[in-house]
């Protein structure tokens, strides 16, 4: 029995408890299941980052659960599917609609194809369904054939084999009304439902890759997930909010990779009048387009303003367009270094007054400002980062973040002066968590200033590196791009600053992740200069998802996502995915290698993790509740 305690905050709090238990049966009931979701296997974490725009490439990673649906369906069937078998089984699974038109197509969709996927996708799901409780399960199960698929995935053989009979009549009607394919679809969302229990997307969604709002439309619909925002969701952040300069580097990030459709297709971002005004304005027949010319000069004329107000952003070195000697065609850097600029067509930068925009400038931003505030489908997403986002997050003995925590080069936490108050560590990125919420609920200057710094300041958790953006774009010579990074990503091979960094954010070792991990993306794992994605004896684990393709040649893979589940860890490195429609015809999956880690003897459970820790509380507070009950100190309501 639980002391009862009659202080009377307690009080008032088992008051409000028993309206939804109010007897003693409904309280130990309560107990009772509770203490069996204890026991339960630890759902699986799936954890991604940096997908960058690459659209199926994600869809496939995660329809196939970084792999953990092939692993399931190797362990059910073992040597009784070869491994063609297999692979259509998941790809059916995977993509299922496409998978039945394709059979289709190439009338192989007899009675008995069907009814033999059913069987297997039946079997499948009944093992997968077995980790969690009935009522999670059916949840999960699609609503239109919830009461078909509960029945069979709870049928099992009995005495006289009544039950599989019946199994075996309800997939006959499924056939004999001609409702497989629905039914297939519904099976196939079932099993990877229940495949990952919980996304931990780890930030940068956007740029780069032109179908980031079919990603988030499809995140919008996940049953489970939270994200880390990233540097290039944070300016996406800011430009909806209606930050100039983050507006101006959106269109210039999406223009150099000629991702037209995201802004003007999925946004409703017309690029008309910017086109128009710099085909008029500016030369063409050079390397540098018009439109990037003139979307260049827009942005470094905006991001001058934002450093000008904000001298503690340390930025000045990127004040560049006063340091044009138009007549000579060079560029004085901040080390007093001069360098030939590859065009000195800047008609519109004045050199008394560099980083005013012109009254035609000032009226395409205008403009453009007003069409991403207004942007229905964009703000639907960005309100859907902000309710399911965060600068960081602390889950299950981990520490998940996209970039860094700004470090001084002896370790120790840099400070940053934040408006004024300097704040460092956890306390900086929840300053920095707080200002990004400031800009899209009150959208003040300084909040939308912020979004710009936390898009590419060094001091940026989310950055945390000097872009050489001028550089880039105006100077030839590559020795000028170099980008020096926060200490934090040469320190952090070392376990004991891993350890700092993580005690500051009150990581604690759970039987979950016995010594904890620090979960970031951001910086692409160079394998082909033998980097590795497992750091500090196993306390770092950098999982940039490298989707990217421009980044494969660099990486030497497509990148890393991780795999948490209850027996423990595996950090997936995966090739290149090639088309849907080649894992279609051919049933052909990623390639992956698996790095098993964390693994233990004994099985991690629910009751190893922060929902277990959560439950055990909710079974104290009704133990309490019970005990007043039983007292007399709180009646029972029929």
């Amino acid at each position: 029995m639980v002391a009862f305690d009659r202080n009377p905050q307690d009080f008032k709090y088992l008051r409000l408890l028993s309206r939804q238990f109010p007897t003693e049966q409904s309280a130990f009931t309560e107990i009772i299941n509770l203490s069996a979701i204890l026991n339960l296997p630890k759902g699986t974490e799936h954890f991604m980052s940096d997908v960058h725009g690459e659209y199926e490439a994600f869809m496939h990673i995660l329809n196939n659960c970084s792999g953990v649906v092939r692993e399931h369906v190797d362990e059910i069937f073992g040597d009784t599917l070869t491994f063609d078998e297999k692979g259509e089984l998941c790809t059916l699974i995977y993509y299922p609609h496409e998978k039945i038109e394709l059979v289709r197509s190439q009338r192989e969709d007899s009675p008995t194809w069907y009814k033999t996927m059913l069987d297997q996708l039946i079997m499948v799901a009944r093992s997968l369904s077995s980790r969690y409780t009935r009522s999670k399960v059916r949840k999960a199960i699609p609503r239109d054939y919830a009461y078909i698929i509960d029945e069979l995935l709870h049928t099992h053989p009995d005495e006289n084999n009544y039950r599989v009979r019946y199994h075996e009549r309800i997939v006959e009607s499924i056939l004999e009304t001609a409702s497989a394919d629905d039914f297939i679809e519904s099976l196939a969302s079932l099993i990877k439902r229940l495949a990952v229990d919980h996304l931990h997307l780890v930030g940068d969604i956007f740029d780069r890759g032109g179908g980031a709002a079919k990603i988030m439309d499809r995140l919008l619909t996940y049953h489970s997930l939270d994200i880390q925002w990233g540097n290039h969701d944070l300016l996406w952040m800011g430009a909806a909010a209606g930050e100039p300069a983050c507006i101006a580097t959106v269109l210039r990030n999406n223009l150099r990779y000629d991702n037209y459709e995201i802004l003007e297709n999925d946004y409703g971002i017309s690029l008309r009048e910017l086109v128009a005004f710099a085909d008029a304005t500016y030369t063409a027949g050079e390397p540098i387009t018009p439109l990037i010319k003139a979307i260049n000069v827009l942005l470094f004329k905006l991001e001058g303003q934002i450093i000008q107000r904000h001298p503690e952003f340390d930025m000045t070195d990127r004040l560049l367009l006063d340091k044009i000697d138009h007549d000579a065609g060079t560029v004085t850097l901040a080390d007093g270094s001069v360098w030939p600029l590859t065009t000195n067509d800047f008609p519109t930068v004045d050199p008394t007054d560099p980083y005013t925009l012109t009254s035609q400038e000032q009226h395409i931003i205008d403009k453009l400002v007003s069409e991403f505030v207004t942007a229905d489908h964009l703000h639907r997403h960005i309100d859907f980062l902000y309710s399911h986002g965060s600068m960081y997050k602390v889950a299950n003995g981990n520490l998940l973040f996209h970039g860094c925590v700004p470090l001084n080069e002896d370790g120790t936490f840099s400070s940053m002066n934040c408006l004024g108050t300097w704040h460092a560590g956890r306390d900086y990125l929840d300053f920095c968590d707080h200002i990004a919420r400031r800009a899209w609920r009150v959208g003040d200057r300084d909040a939308l200033d912020w979004m710009w710094y936390l898009w590419i300041g060094f001091n940026s958790p989310a950055s945390g590196r000097l872009v050489r953006t001028f550089e880039r774009a105006y100077i030839a010579d590559k020795s000028t791009w170099v980008e020096p990074m926060d200490p934090y990503f040469t320190l952090t091979k070392s376990p004991s600053v891993c350890d700092d960094i993580m005690r500051e954010f009150g990581v604690v070792p759970m039987a979950c992740s016995p010594t904890g991990h620090i979960i970031n993306g951001h910086t692409p794992v160079k394998t082909t200069k033998g980097e590795q994605p497992i750091r500090a004896e196993g306390k770092l684990l950098v999982i940039d998802g490298g989707f990217c393709r421009a980044y494969h040649p660099k990486t030497g893979i497509a990148g890393y996502t991780l795999i948490s589940s209850s027996r423990g860890c595996r950090l997936k490195s995966h090739r290149a995915f090639t088309t849907v429609a080649e894992a279609l015809t051919r049933n052909v999956d990623i390639e992956s290698e698996t790095n098993r880690f964390d693994e233990t003897d004994r099985r991690r459970m629910v009751s190893d993790t922060d929902t277990g820790a959560k439950i055990r509380s909710q079974i104290q507070d009704l133990r309490q509740l019970l005990d007043a009950y039983r007292n007399g100190a709180i009646e029972e309501r029929a």
